[in-house]
This record gives structure tokens, C-alpha cells and sequence, in this order.
């Protein structure tokens, strides 16, 4: 019977000591998602993508690093801390060399639960001077 309270007693202190651990953790609520299509856009003419969120967490909100998946994607991203309920944005421009559908990532490394979040922007580029299909 002693064991039994014993081992109780211990996974009931290591389930406690788990959850505390775990810390605190910024949040990112999005305002329109994580994913832009920009339909059908020219070559060589840059377009950019703005997501807007709001730190939805009780602790400052960290962005260390975002980075696109290519050089073709550049990214502008808040380098300050972003307080609790302060709202903010990250902006993704694409830059099309080549025609035909794209599909880019951004990568954003923030003091959230999961560390990263990734952003996708995505459309189709029509040759200079033409209008599509």
C-alpha cells in the first residue's frame, strides 16, 4: 500500500515538475493567417506580403531571425521586442525572375511554443508585358 501512495505521489511530482518546465511562451495570432496568394502576378515587378498579428501571450514577444526560402524573397521583420497585446507585422517581398507557378516559405524563429512558424506566399507569374493566360 505504501508503495502505491509512494509511486502515486512521484508521477503526481513529476506530471507538476513537466508543466512547470515548460515556461512561458509567446503567442502569434494572425490576422488573416499565415498563407498570401498573390493570383496571377508580372515578372521582374516585386510584390509584397504583409502579416499582421498580435502578441496574444502574457510575456514579451521575441523575433530572432525570419528568413525566405530563397533569394528571390525578402523579408522585413520586427526587431524589437513586441509587448504583450501590441500588434505588429512581417513582410515578405517576392521577386519573380521566372515564369509559372511559385510557392515561397518564410521561416520565422520566435520565442513561441513550437520556436518556428512558417509563413507561405504563393501565385502565378506571367511573362513581362502579358496578362496571364
Amino acid at each position: 500500500m505504501k508503495k502505491n501512495i509512494l509511486l502515486s505521489f512521484l508521477l503526481l511530482f513529476t506530471v507538476c515538475v513537466a508543466v512547470l518546465a515548460q515556461g512561458d511562451y509567446s503567442v502569434f495570432k494572425w490576422t488573416k493567417g499565415t498563407t498570401h496568394d498573390f493570383g496571377t502576378i508580372e515578372q521582374n515587378k516585386p510584390v509584397t506580403a504583409n502579416f499582421k498579428f498580435t502578441n496574444e501571450s502574457n510575456i514579451p514577444m521575441i523575433i530572432s531571425n525570419a528568413r525566405g526560402s530563397c533569394g528571390c524573397t525578402g523579408v522585413k521583420f520586427p526587431t524589437e521586442p513586441i509587448a504583450p497585446g501590441e500588434a505588429s507585422e512581417i513582410s515578405a517581398t517576392f521577386n519573380a525572375a521566372a515564369v509559372g507557378d511559385f510557392h515561397k516559405t518564410v521561416t520565422v524563429n520566435a520565442n513561441t511554443a513550437d520556436g518556428s512558424t512558417t509563413l507561405i506566399i504563393k501565385g502565378k507569374v506571367a511573362a513581362s508585358g502579358g496578362g496571364g493566360e
